[in-house]
């Protein structure tokens, strides 16, 4: 079993390597083999909305997005781990997101996901949360922890100080591990849950006489 790991940092050896690191060690010891993937330092454009992937495949852009895309799609698990800006993630991640969810369509269901954030002070929490949506839009269980998925530190290297923040990481990398394989057995057993057409309706919808 594999979990891919996007570190999202501009910064290769920062605080969010160290949380990412301690998860790496964790997922080792449960048998689970990790690829860690630095985005946060690459040049990636946010999504233009062209539509181009409906008929590629992939995104139209060919950076590491498709590439990030190609090994999503061969793990069971992802986790997304940020530097919190402004009480958001950093933008380049989440160009990264955009695109990588919306352009790859292989399915994703029970695929196992989970955020990391980390920051100084504040604005964990809403990274958090927001980083969760592309999981739960793509029917990925979200992995949860003995706390909200967070560490702290500023300065580099601060982070291996945060005891409760490694303890959170590698609580999170154990039931994480637990997950995919209880869901690798439930889908040997019992396959994945039945699926319905998709059913797309909007906010704006035209009334009988044919006006807005």
């Amino acid at each position: 079993m594999k979990v891919l790991i996007l570190n999202g940092s501009p910064h290769p050896n920062g605080n969010t390597a160290i949380a990412a690191a301690e998860l790496v060690r964790t997922f080792a010891a449960e048998g689970i083999e990790t690829e860690v993937c630095q985005i946060g330092s690459k040049s990636i454009r946010g999504c233009i909305a062209c539509g181009k992937c409906a008929e590629l495949g992939r995104c139209v852009f060919d950076d590491a997005v498709n590439e990030v895309a190609q090994k999503l799609e061969q793990a069971d698990g992802l986790i997304v781990a940020s530097p919190v800006y402004y009480a958001s993630a950093n933008a380049t991640l989440i160009a990264c997101l955009d695109r990588l969810f919306y352009s790859s369509h292989f399915d994703k269901t029970m695929k196992v996901g989970a955020s990391v954030v980390i920051a100084r002070r504040g604005g964990c929490s809403a990274t958090f949360d927001e980083l969760n949506k592309y999981f739960t839009i793509s029917g990925m269980p979200v992995v949860s922890s003995q706390y909200w998925n967070s560490v702290h530190g500023r300065k580099p290297g601060e982070a291996a100080n945060d005891a409760e923040g490694l303890q959170t990481m590698r609580t999170l990398a154990r039931n994480m591990s637990f997950l995919m394989k209880s869901i690798a057995l439930g889908r040997e057993q019992y396959g994945l849950p039945e699926k319905e057409p998709w059913q797309c309706t909007h906010f704006i919808r035209e009334d009988l006489e044919g006006e807005l």
